[in-house]
């Protein structure tokens, strides 16, 4: 999942479920259930997730999807690697942004 496409201020649920492949109750649960997780919301409800939103989400993401870690075990990694896990996570975005700036460069030659 790489954000350089998409530079909005704002993504909904729907657009955050889409981008990760997920459900949008997956991301209300993970959201009650990490304090990372904190999406702001208007006055009707609505989630609204930033870019660092979508950063937390990867995280957790990462830790239980891709990593295999419990939902107690990934708290825990995150409450004690929060911010090791966060640099991680953008030196991970930056070097996507790079190897697509790359791949298109080799397009043009």
């Amino acid at each position: 999942m790489s954000l350089a496409q998409n530079e909005k201020l704002y993504y909904s649920i729907g657009e955050v479920a889409e981008m990760f492949n997920v459900s949008k109750s997956l991301i209300r649960f993970w959201e009650s259930e990490f304090d990372l997780l904190k999406p702001h919301k208007n006055s009707k409800g609505d989630r609204k997730f930033t870019k660092a939103n979508i950063e937390q989400f990867q995280i957790i993401y990462n830790l239980v999807k891709q990593r295999g870690f419990t939902l107690d075990g990934a708290k825990k990694e995150i409450k004690t690697n929060k911010e090791n896990l966060i640099k991680k996570q953008r030196t991970l975005e930056t070097l996507r942004g790079l190897k697509k700036m790359i791949g298109e460069a080799k397009e043009l030659l």
